[in-house]
């Protein structure tokens, strides 16, 4: 199929857990009746952002929110990136992504691998480490359109991670995501764009809906990022659900005119995927 549509879900986020999964679901409902193919929720969809918050809204998987984004799913028939929750599991809390196809079953589950431990003085200082601990593999799957590579928020920044999943065949990766108003305005886009053209794929953010007064203020502005570097879709701070056509077909032509997957030195320098 040369080109199917993609809707990217921006939430505002509330600290009621039933109020953002009856939201979230009502949002996926409008986005398949509007035709799209892959829905995306964003980072912490079903609670607030914060170290403080992981432990109260965590659930097992599959959990309360995992079984309703199977259920809607299905219901719509539709490929649903479920964004992030907290995830308990043994003991240790985990930031998950789960994907569920048409049929309502688990494609896939992504714990963010990258932990966000960060500290720019006077402006923001954070350590998901202190309560979470990170994943250690990457998440692919398949669809009838393409192959799709999961990473979470910080994820992004790391070249070497979006780089084995175009060498896996990946042809979209998908960041649900919760950057802040420092490296919001900085790098949010600027990332996106540099794997989209490193990689010669689309490149696709989901945030929650900026809320000036939670205690971590997302920047919002989901994104898509065609493998050109061109910013084809994007949000404001606002819910607000963003739609885009995924072109196949200009992947492909951009791949052949610019052949940089067939050009690389392999004998000189290579990045492996070591799990």
């Amino acid at each position: 199929m040369a080109s199917f549509r993609l809707a990217l879900i921006q939430l505002h986020v509330s600290a009621v857990k039933s109020d953002n999964l009856q939201r979230a679901c009502g949002l996926v409902r409008e986005a398949s009746a509007k035709g799209a193919k892959l829905v995306a929720l964003p980072e912490c969809f079903n609670s607030p952002y914060g170290t403080q918050y992981f432990k109260e809204y965590a659930e097992k998987i599959p959990g309360e929110s995992t079984q309703k984004l199977s259920a809607v799913a299905k219901e719509c028939s539709i490929y649903l990136i479920g964004g992030s929750i907290p995830e308990e599991d043994g003991g240790k809390l985990y930031n998950t992504c789960t994907v569920f196809g048409p049929d309502g079953a688990l494609l896939a589950k992504h714990r963010k691998v990258h932990l966000f431990d960060i500290n720019v003085p006077g402006k923001i200082q954070f350590r998901e480490s202190e309560t979470l601990s990170p994943g250690n593999s990457f998440s692919m799957f398949d669809t009838p359109y393409c192959k799709v590579g999961l990473g979470i928020c910080y994820d992004m920044r790391f070249a070497e991670m979006a780089q084995i999943y175009g060498q896996k065949g990946c042809q979209l990766l998908i960041y649900p995501g919760a950057f802040n108003m420092t490296t919001g305005p900085a790098h949010w886009e600027l990332l996106q764009r540099g794997r989209a053209v490193d990689n010669q794929l689309y490149v696709a953010t989901v945030s929650p809906a900026r809320d000036e007064k939670a205690s971590y203020v997302a920047w919002g502005h989901s994104t898509v990022v065609n493998p050109w570097g061109e910013v084809i879709a994007k949000a404001g701070a606002e819910e607000t659900v963003v739609y885009t056509d995924i072109d196949l077909k200009k992947l492909a032509e951009i791949r052949q005119q610019i052949p940089i997957l067939s050009q690389k030195r392999c004998d000189l320098y290579g990045v492996e995927m070591k799990k």
